[in-house]
């Protein structure tokens, strides 16, 4: 399963990255957030807990995951590693490319889906690919965009 969301901000790279690296803060930004939690490095890598909603119109589904983060400022790019949640072993990385005065976003995923004999393909590429995780990137992106757009 790979997805890619992509976002043009009209903002500085510098201010975007901070954002997208602050993400014990993004409950405060991004409604779809229930809580975020920074825990202690593991090695070279932080540790983050994040959990979030996934609305269905009026209905919201609870997602769960914690990850490796690991950030590269000079190279505008954030890495992640899903370790616990259904989405364990999921490789993510946020790309930042400066253009002029706005910044094009991406976040990719990749994954080989959860550890579901016969299903495993079909889960990730038809269900948890598109509607959870490009469902909660998407989402993820605009509100940073919304915010980085209206704080210049």
């Amino acid at each position: 399963m790979k997805t890619v969301d992509s976002l043009r901000m009209r903002a500085p790279a510098g201010r975007v990255f901070t954002v997208a690296t602050a993400v014990e803060r993004w409950p405060d930004i991004l409604s779809h957030y229930r809580w975020v939690t920074r825990h202690a490095p593991e090695g070279d890598a932080d540790v983050v807990e994040m959990a979030a909603w996934r609305p269905f119109g009026a209905l919201k589904y609870p997602t769960w995951w914690k990850s490796y983060m690991w950030i590269d400022e000079p190279g505008l790019r954030v890495r992640y590693r899903h370790v616990q949640g259904i989405t364990r072993g999921m490789e993510v990385e946020w790309r930042l490319e400066p253009d002029g005065d706005a910044t094009e976003v991406s976040i990719v995923h990749e994954w080989s889906g959860p550890a579901w004999p016969l299903i495993r393909r079909p889960a990730a590429d038809w269900v948890i690919g598109p509607v959870f995780v490009s469902g909660i990137a998407s989402r993820t992106l605009d509100g940073i965009r919304r915010h980085v757009e209206s704080h210049a």
